[in-house]
C-alpha cells in the first residue's frame, strides 16, 4: 500500500534501522510475539525514544494493541506509546471477522471500507487521544495523538489508499520535527 502512495517502504528488522525512517508501522499478526520479538531484539527503549523525538508510528490490528497503555488481557504487556486501553478479539474469534463501511475523521470522500479480523477495541482515550472512527454504535476503532495512529481493522487488505495517505503526511511532519537527531541521516521518503 505504500508503494502505491509512492514511499519507499522497507521491513526493519535491526534497531539500528529505526534512526533511518521517519515512521513505522506495527501490523496486524500476533501481538504476544511482536512484543516478545521487539524485546528480545531491544526495540522497546529505542522505539519509545523515537516516537517521544517525534517520529510517526501507527499500529494496525494487533499492532494497535502493542502500542496500547494497558489491556483488558493480562498478556502481552503493551508498550504505552499512546494512552488508550485496548480489549483484544473484542468481536470475536476469526469466524466473526467482518467488513464495515467508516468515516475517518480528516478523511475527505466516501466512507472507508475496514476489515475486522479478530480485531480489537479502544475500551478509554486517555488526555489528548482523538477518537477518529467508531463502529455504528460508538465504540473506538481509530484514534490519533500527535503522530501516533491506532486502527483495530486492517487497512492494507482494501484498495484504499486515504489512511496511508494520512500517516504519510505524519511521516513527513516528523522530518521536520526539532527533536529528531540532526546527525541521523533519515530518507526523507522512507517508512
Amino acid at each position: 500500500m505504500l508503494r502505491k502512495i509512492g514511499i519507499d517502504a522497507i521491513e526493519v528488522r535491526k534497531v539500528q534501522q529505526l534512526s533511518e525512517i521517519d515512521g513505522l508501522i506495527i501490523p496486524g499478526g500476533e501481538s504476544t510475539t511482536i512484543v516478545k520479538l521487539l524485546t528480545r531484539f531491544e526495540f522497546v527503549d529505542h522505539l519509545r525514544e523515537r516516537v517521544n523525538c517525534g517520529m510517526a508510528l501507527w499500529g494496525t490490528c494487533a499492532g494497535m494493541i502493542v502500542i496500547a497503555r494497558e489491556l483488558a488481557d493480562p498478556y502481552p504487556i503493551p508498550l504505552n506509546l499512546i494512552d488508550i486501553s485496548v480489549a483484544r478479539n473484542y468481536f470475536g474469534r476469526q469466524v466473526d471477522s467482518f467488513e464495515a463501511e467508516l468515516h475517518i475523521e480528516g478523511i475527505n470522500g466516501d466512507p472507508m471500507r475496514a476489515v475486522f479480523i479478530r480485531a480489537p477495541i479502544v475500551q478509554t482515550v486517555g488526555e489528548g487521544v482523538k477518537q477518529i472512527a467508531s463502529t455504528d454504535d460508538g465504540q473506538a476503532v481509530a484514534v490519533k495523538k500527535g503522530r501516533v495512529l491506532a486502527t483495530s481493522f486492517h487497512p492494507e487488505l482494501t484498495g484504499d489508499t486515504r489512511l496511508h495517505t494520512l500517516f504519510l503526511k505524519l511521516a513527513k511532519e516528523a522530518q521536520e520535527d526539532p527533536r529528531q537527531n540532526s546527525s541521523t541521516a533519515v530518507n526523507p521518503s522512507s517508512i
